[in-house]
């Protein structure tokens, strides 16, 4: 079993970070004081922009196999460093081969896909439960398309049919979301996000990515290399793959819980000219408290009948994807909920 390790989030610009020993020094000019973080119970460090780390600390991070990743103030992706690369290159040979071979690779596709929608119709059917009859009913027509088009999804033969009913049905999801948040936009906007509830789904779908990128990093898949989602310049793509089961009852979840809850407050957002919305410095440190007790509950895993940390979740399905690729398992099980 892997140890479940803490993910260091370090968002304030001006502080540096330092190696001491065996721990890691966190210094700012106007927070005085000695603040240790021993190192062994880090596994990864995420830094946004301003926050900076001394060599001597990103050296002991590539010896101990301790990933970095730099983010924007909105959490997007900027880079990452993560020591000498692991996993053996028949792997990522075997990655490769299945790219190429048309039915293996719509055969993943199907799966990723499948993952996402049966998970979308997981939470929507939760949400509906409690809703009151209007909302109810809107949230299970949903559901019940999402229903028509996983039965689509198994008769699909081509890429491009998989990547339409995908598109369809995560239209439907989001005009629904003011079924699921009440107040919301209808509708997903991002590149910018034009209100709280989408600026914090692309924030936590950056942390999504961050944890996906370095789970298939780890078990020695190639991230740039998708199924689904292809080969795309610049673009993690079998990282945006695997995230795809994971958005609806990691991310999603979490957000909504947090609206509906009325856990956001007026000063963790700011609307910039222009309507763009995005987190203050109060709502970052507020979201990454939350996502990271949320990364602390434990989900079923029906294939390996046993309960799993959600920080856990996408290292596991690398290692299942991994082992599929590998000619170890018939085909890849994305993790969905019963």
């Amino acid at each position: 079993m892997t140890e479940l390790l803490n993910t260091l989030y370090v968002t304030t610009a001006g502080t540096s970070l330092h190696l001491d020993g065996d721990a890691l020094r966190v210094v700012h000019p106007e927070r005085p004081g000695r603040h240790l973080i021993p190192l062994v119970r880090i596994d990864h460090i995420v830094a946004w922009n301003g926050v900076d780390l001394s060599d001597d600390l990103l050296h002991r991070c590539a010896a101990d196999g301790r990933s970095v990743t730099w983010v924007t103030r909105n959490g997007r992706f900027l880079g990452r460093v993560s020591g000498p690369q692991t996993g053996n290159p028949l792997l990522r040979l075997a990655q490769f081969r299945a790219y190429e071979h048309p039915e293996r690779r719509i055969g993943l596709a199907r799966a990723i896909v499948a993952g996402k929608l049966h998970n979308y119709r997981q939470l929507l059917l939760r949400s509906a439960r409690d809703a009151t009859s209007d909302r109810q009913t809107g949230l299970r027509d949903v559901a019940k398309r999402h229903a028509t088009a996983l039965a689509d999804l198994g008769r699909a033969t081509t890429l491009p049919e998989v990547l339409g009913i995908e598109g369809h049905a995560a239209r439907d999801y989001f005009r629904g979301l003011a079924l699921l948040a009440p107040g919301a936009m209808a509708g997903r906007t991002r590149r910018p996000p034009l209100d709280p509830v989408n600026c914090l789904l692309s924030f936590g779908y950056g942390m999504l990515r961050v944890a996906v990128h370095g789970a298939l990093e780890q078990v020695g898949l190639d991230p740039y290399l998708g199924y689904l989602h292809g080969i795309r310049s610049g673009k993690p793509a079998l990282a945006l793959d695997l995230m795809e089961e994971f958005r609806p009852l990691l991310v999603d979840r979490l957000v909504l819980t947090l609206i509906n809850r009325d856990q956001l407050k007026g000063s963790h957002t700011e609307t910039l000219p222009g309507g763009a919305v995005q987190l203050t410095d109060e709502g970052r440190r507020f979201f990454l408290e939350q996502w990271s007790m949320a990364r602390q509950r434990e989900w079923h895993h029906a294939g390996l009948n046993r309960d799993i940390p959600a920080a856990l979740l996408p290292l596991v399905q690398a290692r299942l994807l991994a082992r599929h690729l590998r000619g170890d398992s018939d085909a890849y099980l994305p993790w969905t909920l019963s």
